[in-house]
């Protein structure tokens, strides 16, 4: 099955990008007639036939549509630290993509070891991932943000933090509300400082574990991905 991301689609015919023409013509060698697949990032799963197969603007004519193909119950933002090897969160991205999420913050911690990041490789990242995995829907990955300005905003959502600290945790499963909305926040290497755990309590989070295990920060963001994914089966 060939998939390609195209997030402009307003009518029943659509030219592929110079990039995703010369993938489909001279690495895939498809040609008049050929069918393929096309998601738009917003829930549409296309099926598209060949007419022009051009290398750089092949020229496509939709027969078929499905809307929010795929469609999870919920919904999954992550905020996550920044980790010091750009490749791990690269790894994270790709796998929380293709196993299920909505949303990704990266967040400027006091501990955190990265300060900067280039969105436009990641959103690379998570469109590979998007198409690997047959995903009608492209993740949003938003510009980083320090922590203190974004537990202020407010949202509408069950708001969670994981940390290493010793006291006062409870399980996502314990307190998990099905169907729901979600944003779950994981800290640095080093771990959040106290003040960040408190300034978050205060700002309706509720403290959780991802069990007994202490885990790499791109390790405790899959695990949480996953966990929110399960128990909404």
């Amino acid at each position: 099955m060939h998939i390609f991301y195209t997030p402009d689609i307003n009518s029943n015919t659509l030219i592929l990008s110079e990039e995703e023409s010369k993938h489909c013509i001279k690495v895939l060698r498809l040609d008049a007639g050929s069918l393929l697949h096309l998601v738009d990032g917003i829930g549409g799963f296309y099926d598209a036939i060949i007419e022009d197969p051009h290398p750089k603007r092949t020229k496509l004519k939709i027969v078929k549509k499905i809307e929010n193909f795929a469609k999870r119950n919920h919904y999954l933002h992550i905020a996550i630290a920044p980790t010091k090897n750009i490749e791990r969160i690269e790894w994270f991205l790709e796998k929380a993509t293709e196993i299920g999420i909505d949303e990704i913050t990266p967040i400027i911690c006091d501990r955190s070891e990265r300060k900067e990041l280039k969105t436009e490789r990641l959103n690379k990242v998570i469109t590979s991932a998007v198409k690997q995995s047959i995903k009608a829907f492209h993740p949003k990955l938003n510009e980083a943000i320090r922590f203190s300005d974004f537990i202020s905003k407010n949202t509408n959502t069950q708001k969670f933090i994981a940390h290493c600290m010793d006291e006062g945790k409870v399980t996502i499963k314990d307190q998990l509300i099905p169907k729901g909305n979600y944003l779950i926040i994981i800290g640095p290497e080093g771990d959040f400082t106290f003040q960040e755990l408190e300034a978050a309590v205060n700002n309706n989070f509720i403290p959780i574990s991802l069990g007994e295990s202490r885990l790499r920060t791109e390790t405790a963001a899959l695990e949480a991905c996953f966990e929110i994914n399960f128990l909404n089966r």
